[in-house]
C-alpha cells in the first residue's frame, strides 16, 4: 500500500533507531547513561507545582481553556520581555501562548506556507524547524547553522537563485543542536537583509536562559522595528525545567501572531488552565531558580569537557544550552554519528544524539546532553575512555 503523500515527504527519523537500540539494551539489563534526548531532569520548582495544585482544586479550571492562552499568562509573558529584553509587547495582538514552542513552531508553518513556499533553514537545526515547513508543503533551502560572514553569504545566494523568493527565514540561538550563540548585532544584520527583500524571520529562543560565564543572549525583538517582520519562540520547558507541562509562546508581529492565532483556534483549547496558571506564577516568580539551573548545568559541562578529555575524546565547551557538539572522534568519523552512537551503546553503555538527526551536515557530530549529574556524566566518560582504549588494540 503507497504511503500518504506528507508521510512520503519526511525523512526517516534516525532517533528511533537509537531510541530502539536503547530500549533492547537495557531490557538485557544494562546501565544505559542517556546523554540523547535533551529531557531536563531538575525538578520544576516547587512554587510552580504548589500553584499547580492549588488551582487544580477549583473545579472551574477543569472546564475549556483559552486556546491563545489566558490573559494573566499573556500578560506575564509580555512582563517577561519588559524586564528581559526591554521589549514591550501587546498581550493582546503580539503574544500567543503555545503547547511547547515545537508545536508553536509547527503550526505557525501551516499557517503561512502554501505549497512550493521556499524557507530557508539552518542546517543541522532541531528537527521541528524543517519538518514542520516539509509536512506544510514548503520547499527548504539550507543555510549555515554558524553565525558568521558564511551566513551571510550564504542567504543572499539563496535569495537570488530561489523561485519563488524565500517566505521565511528560520533562525535559532542559542542553537540546538550546535550551541552557537548570536550577539545582537548579528541580528541587527539579519533583520536589515529580511527588510530588504521582504522575508519573514522566525526565531527559536528557547534557550535563552540557559547560558554561561555572563554572556546573556538577545532577542531579535530588540533591534529596532523587527517586530514588523519578526516572531520569536520561547518555552518553559528549560528555563524552568517544565518539559512535560508543554508550555510555550510566540510572541512578535501582529500578522504573523493573528494567522497562528486563527489556526490554533480550530485545533486546540489551549493547554489545561492550571498549567497556564502554574506558568504564569513561573513567569512572575522569583528567577533563583533559573540562576540554580543555570549554574548546575554549567557545573555538568566543565565536568563533560574535562572528563571526556581525558577519556581521549576532546569536546568543545558551549557557551549556552544544556547540550555539547561534540565531533566524531577521528578514527570514527568514517562510520558516520548514526554508526558511531549505535556503537557508543553496544560498547560504552552511553546514549547520544547522532548528528545526522539535525540534518546532513551535522553527520561528522554527535550531541550530548547534561541531562545526568556529574557522577553519572564521569561514570559515561569512563566507559568510553575504555571503549576508545579496547578498540584500539
Amino acid at each position: 500500500m503507497d504511503e500518504f503523500h506528507k508521510i512520503k515527504r519526511l525523512p526517516t527519523y534516525v532517533f528511533e533507531q537509537v531510541n530502539k537500540l536503547k530500549a533492547q539494551a537495557r531490557a538485557k539489563g544494562a546501565d544505559i547513561i542517556d546523554l540523547g534526548m535533551g529531557n531536563p531532569d531538575l525538578p520544576t520548582p516547587q512554587h510552580i507545582v504548589d500553584k499547580l495544585i492549588e488551582t487544580v482544586q477549583n473545579p472551574k479550571t477543569h472546564r475549556y481553556s483559552a486556546s491563545r492562552g489566558i490573559p494573566g499568562l499573556r500578560k506575564a509573558q509580555a512582563n517577561y520581555y519588559e524586564r528581559r529584553f526591554d521589549v514591550k509587547l501587546d498581550p493582546e495582538t503580539e503574544i500567543v501562548a503555545t503547547l511547547g514552542s515545537k508545536e508553536g513552531f509547527a503550526n505557525m508553518a501551516q499557517a503561512i506556507t502554501s505549497p512550493g513556499d521556499v524557507i530557508l533553514v539552518p542546517n543541522p537545526t532541531y528537527p521541528i524547524h524543517a519538518f514542520g515547513f516539509i509536512i506544510s508543503g514548503g520547499v527548504l533551502r539550507s543555510i549555515p547553522a554558524k553565525p558568521d560572514a558564511e551566513f551571510f553569504h550564504a542567504v543572499e545566494r539563496a535569495v537570488r537563485h530561489s523561485i519563488p523568493k524565500p517566505l521565511a527565514i528560520v533562525l535559532n540561538y542559542p542553537s540546538n543542536p550546535t550551541a552557537y550563540v548570536a550577539d545582537l548585532d548579528f541580528y541587527r544584520d539579519v533583520v536589515a537583509f529580511a527588510k530588504k527583500h521582504d522575508i519573514f524571520i522566525l526565531s527559536d529562543l528557547a534557550y535563552s536562559e540557559i547560558y554561561f560565564d555572563g554572556n546573556r543572549p538577545p532577542s531579535i525583538l530588540e533591534v529596532p522595528g523587527a517586530k514588523e517582520i519578526a516572531v520569536e519562540f520561547t518555552s518553559l520547558s528549560k528555563t524552568y525545567s517544565m518539559p512535560g507541562w508543554r508550555m510555550g509562546f510566540a510572541v512578535g508581529n501582529e500578522r504573523l501572531i493573528s494567522a497562528l492565532r486563527r489556526v490554533k483556534s480550530y485545533l486546540d483549547y489551549g493547554a489545561f488552565t492550571p498549567i497556564q496558571v502554574a506558568a504564569a506564577a513561573a513567569l512572575n516568580g522569583p528567577d533563583d531558580c533559573i540562576l540554580e539551573a543555570r549554574l548546575t548545568y554549567q557545573t555538568r559541562r566543565d565536568v563533560m569537557v574535562e572528563a571526556f578529555s581525558n577519556a581521549g575524546w576532546e569536546i568543545p565547551s558551549p557557551a549556552a544550552t544544556m547540550f555539547a557538539w561534540a565531533p566524531l572522534p577521528e578514527r570514527y568519523k568514517h562510520l558516520g554519528s548514526l554508526e558511531f552512537s549505535k556503537l557508543l551503546i553496544e560498547k560504552a553503555d552511553v546514549a547520544v544524539a547522532p548528528g545526522v538527526g539535525f540534518g546532513e551536515y551535522g553527520d561528522d557530530y554527535v550531541r550530548l546532553a547534561v541531562v545526568e549529574n556529574e557522577q553519572r556524566i564521569r561514570q559515561a566518560a569512563r566507559n568510553i575512555r575504555r571503549f576508545l582504549a579496547s578498540d584500539q588494540k
